[in-house]
């Protein structure tokens, strides 16, 4: 999975980190820390917690855990006193306060790249997935583009093809069925801007963004 945040991005498979479509180093822990932060966003995540994930069952001083935000903070140039992502809670921990965006399987994780700004997108709760041309099929399988995690949706339950600007909708044999606004399909059905997709029991925003929008209204 990648992750895409202003101008930088996680490859979570191949433990990389881009700013822009430079590779930037992060050592094991940082890398491991960014990662968790992400993933728990925007929970704060308290010291203690991530002492014990990042040196489980050993005693640490707190002053390891801020040298690797400060190695993070060079790394993807967040300024600690006027924090875009990386936020310090006083007393507490840190948590990740920024927009962030998960890319579908198949788009490449350099953020400085242009084919990587998606016209669409599925929404899901705090999630906000980017769509690739051909198919993107949505189920419980996790290595598939869009895993959503609920034992009411099959393995691949149903699929998002895009092709240019069309954009369609279809269930692949699911148990439960797949519902646009409210009613099941029994077939390919295409999607527009703001649609209500149920898988199971997930609900998902269908995004499609015109392609004169600039990248400032997209990322907002």
């Amino acid at each position: 999975m990648r992750v895409r945040f202003g101008e930088c991005a996680l490859d979570l498979d191949t433990r990389q980190l881009y700013r822009g479509a430079t590779d930037i180093h992060l050592s094991t822990k940082a890398f491991d820390l960014l990662k968790l932060l992400l993933a728990t966003r925007p929970r704060v995540v308290s010291k203690a917690e991530l002492q014990e994930a990042l040196w489980p069952g050993i005693f640490v001083s707190e002053a390891n855990l801020f040298t690797l935000i400060s190695e993070i903070r060079a790394a993807i140039e967040d300024d600690a006193r006027h924090p875009c992502f990386v936020r310090t809670v006083h007393g507490v921990g840190y948590a990740f306060s920024g927009e962030a965006m998960e890319l579908a399987a198949g788009q490449p994780a350099q953020a400085g790249q242009a084919q990587i700004r998606s016209r669409f997108y599925m929404i899901s709760g705090t999630r906000s997935i980017a769509l690739g041309e051909g198919e993107n099929v949505l189920g419980r399988d996790p290595d598939i583009a869009i895993y959503l995690d609920s034992a009411e949706v099959s393995r691949r339950h149903a699929h998002i093809v895009i092709a240019g600007q069309k954009a369609v909708l279809e269930d692949l044999g699911s148990k439960n069925g797949t519902y646009l606004n409210n009613r099941r399909i029994e077939s390919a059905v295409p999607l527009t801007d703001g649609d209500q997709i149920r898988i199971g029991s997930i609900l998902c925003t269908f995004r499609a963004v015109r392609p004169e929008t600039s990248t400032e209204t997209q990322e907002a």
